[in-house]
């Protein structure tokens, strides 16, 4: 044991005392990277279901190298209940991505956003529904206040964005489809933190084996990169956005009550609005401005973990 660098030593085996803070911290981190993947995708420039199959090629392709180099294939191995967390993990997040592409052309990009970052609220009511787990007023606070934060930054109450196209019933699917991926997000949070048996390393490498065989269709029918810079960012989006992150994000989640877990989770949409500020120059308003502050009063809030909490997952 005491030839292991001791970063990784401590990434995979924390200390009881210190396990509710590291997950709280790897979450961030793994939130705040995350919220660079816009820059990535519109840099690629291409088909977002293409996109889609690119990141998890790249992404599986990335953890298996880092599985071989630091001896964990053996952890791919999996038999009964784990066979069944893996998988379900890989097409619910599947399903997820593939439900809020297709909702964005549907409404808007914002009215999407908020529409899909509800889950928050889905993960906490089934926890304390199914895993009897104990949730707080104060997280329960912190949630809707990000979420009232959320729906300021997408400038939806600059834009007056809330009218509703007539015709044929296209922005209630989009609506919809959102609700459906905010609920399958939601379940593979339950599924990352209650199978135990199934390591956070396992999560990430099947969820991409699935999204490659799943979307393999994707390459042929919208067409491969022509240009090289393309093939960069897309392999880029792969290994730090999908296999870096979730990585990260899974060993996280196992660490965490699945209430402050849900809270944290809004660490991703907020560094996205503040990286397109940032990268893009698209200002923030006065409105917009008070969302972020909002979202990050409530990240505030759970900042620290409680005394009663170290050492729970």
């Amino acid at each position: 044991m005491q030839n292991k660098t001791p970063v990784l030593q401590h990434f995979a085996a924390p200390g009881l005392p210190t396990r509710a803070r590291d997950g709280q911290w790897l979450l961030i981190a793994g939130g705040v990277l995350l919220g660079t993947l816009g820059v990535f995708v519109e840099e690629a420039g291409q088909p977002p279901l293409v996109t889609v199959w690119f990141r998890c090629a790249f992404g599986g392709l990335a953890l298996l190298l880092w599985g071989w180099a630091t001896g964990r294939l053996k952890e791919l191995r999996l038999e009964g209940r784990g066979r069944w967390v893996a998988c379900a993990s890989g097409g619910l997040m599947i399903l997820n991505w593939a439900l809020f592409f297709a909702a964005i052309p549907r409404t808007s990009i914002g009215v999407a956003t908020l529409a899909f970052h509800i889950q928050p609220i889905w993960v906490m009511a089934f926890g304390a529904l199914l895993l009897r787990e104990a949730v707080s007023p104060a997280q329960w606070g912190a949630s809707l206040v990000a979420l009232c934060g959320l729906a300021l930054t997408t400038g939806l109450f600059n834009e007056l964005q809330w009218t509703i196209p007539k015709g044929d019933g296209g922005y209630a699917t989009g609506l919809l489809m959102c609700l459906g991926g905010s609920l399958s997000y939601a379940a593979v949070t339950l599924i990352a933190k209650t199978g135990q048996n199934v390591s956070s390393y396992a999560l990430a490498v099947w969820q991409c084996v699935v999204g490659v065989v799943v979307m393999a269709w994707a390459p042929f029918v919208y067409g491969l990169p022509q240009e090289a810079s393309a093939w960069g960012w897309l392999a880029g989006l792969g290994v730090l956005h999908t296999g870096l992150a979730y990585a990260i994000l899974f060993a996280g989640m196992a660490r965490l009550a699945l209430g402050k877990i849900a809270v944290l989770q809004f660490v991703y949409p907020l560094t996205a609005v503040l990286v397109d500020w940032c990268v893009y120059g698209r200002t923030l308003g006065t409105v917009q401005l008070a969302g972020v502050a909002l979202m990050a009063l409530a990240l505030w809030t759970i900042r620290k973990p409680k005394p009663e909490a170290v050492g729970i997952a």
